[in-house]
């Protein structure tokens, strides 16, 4: 195993009663060799944590780990410790191989308490309500918050971003922003729609309220789709084609790899040389404004000039 390609983790892990491997949390972790006296150090803090809950009927054990992040899934733990790498923005999304995540990843019946199985929340009911204890959510992947909290940024509703999403400083998930796992920004972005799993939105982006971005392999299985720096995805609008730098999607219109686009001149020359082409052609390209001809219907692309948008610099301090 190549040393610079270790990921490694220590931390806490929760079983089932039935021995199922419900989850693990890793506050010490990193990429590369992990010396041998930290790792002692780190295992001796945190195996004084190791406890039985008869509440949720699961115990809670010291892990520790180490994986070759470029080889698939081999666990539960393991998938964990890629998942906690993305969110403490040790890589980027798309950059370790998630094969086989969900065979490892049980679903869990998620508890204002900790994981437990959906079996036996039903089972233990009276015992969970006389002790508080609520169940938020029947899922494979946790809340991010309930494992890691990014610096610098700010998330409204915290059900609504997993654990795996990558969150640059700076970045404001608004209520209705959505953020899956291995997913996310690359700088301050401003994100009130939804970012779908392997995307990556560029610094200084706003994704607009109820607008949507397709997940990883969109567009015939071949694209990964992201968004450049300074470009803005409006309102209720949605792409399946990759954005470059300085663009911008007028709020309500759907781009997919297939949508047939009118090319119009250059800017100040509107009734310019005009093409039909598919979207796919002009995927990733940066300075580009996407719209719909209000009269014809046509989805029109014209070139812009300059920087994108700004955003509001106190709200992404």
């Amino acid at each position: 195993m190549s040393t610079a390609r270790t990921l490694w983790g220590v931390g806490l892990s929760t079983i089932a009663s039935d021995g199922t491997v419900l989850d693990a949390w890793y506050p010490e972790l990193g990429l590369g060799a992990q010396e041998s006296d930290d790792a002692e150090t780190a295992a001796s803090t945190w195996g004084a944590f190791e406890d039985d809950d008869e509440r949720r009927g699961v115990t809670v054990e010291l892990v520790q780990l180490s994986v070759d992040p470029d080889a698939p899934v081999a666990s539960t733990p393991d998938a964990y410790l890629r998942l906690h790498a993305l969110s403490h923005l040790l890589v980027r999304p798309n950059e370790i191989s998630l094969d086989g995540i969900f065979a490892h990843l049980p679903n869990v019946a998620w508890t204002n308490a900790g994981p437990m199985l959906p079996a036996d929340a039903a089972r233990l009911r009276p015992v969970l309500q006389r002790n508080g204890i609520q169940v938020q959510g029947l899922d494979k992947f946790p809340r991010l918050t309930d494992y890691v909290q990014p610096a610098g940024v700010r998330i409204a509703d915290a059900s609504r971003v997993r654990l795996g999403a990558h969150l640059a400083p700076g970045t404001t998930v608004m209520h209705e922003g959505f953020v899956n796992f291995n997913a996310g920004t690359l700088g301050a972005s401003m994100v009130e729609g939804r970012i779908s799993q392997g995307v990556v939105v560029g610094d200084g982006s706003d994704i607009g309220g109820g607008a949507s971005i397709m997940g990883t392999l969109s567009g015939g299985g071949q694209h990964r789709v992201s968004i450049g720096s300074r470009t803005l995805l409006g309102a209720n609008a949605g792409i399946g084609i990759s954005l470059g730098d300085d663009c911008v999607v007028e709020a309500g219109l759907y781009i997919t790899a297939g949508t047939k686009v009118v090319i119009v001149g250059a800017p100040g020359d509107p009734e310019g040389e005009r093409r039909t082409i598919k979207a796919a052609e002009l995927s990733g390209r940066s300075g580009l404004l996407y719209r719909r001809n209000s009269l014809s219907g046509a989805v029109e692309v014209v070139p812009r000039s300059g920087h994108g948008v700004t955003l509001n610099e106190m709200l992404h301090a």
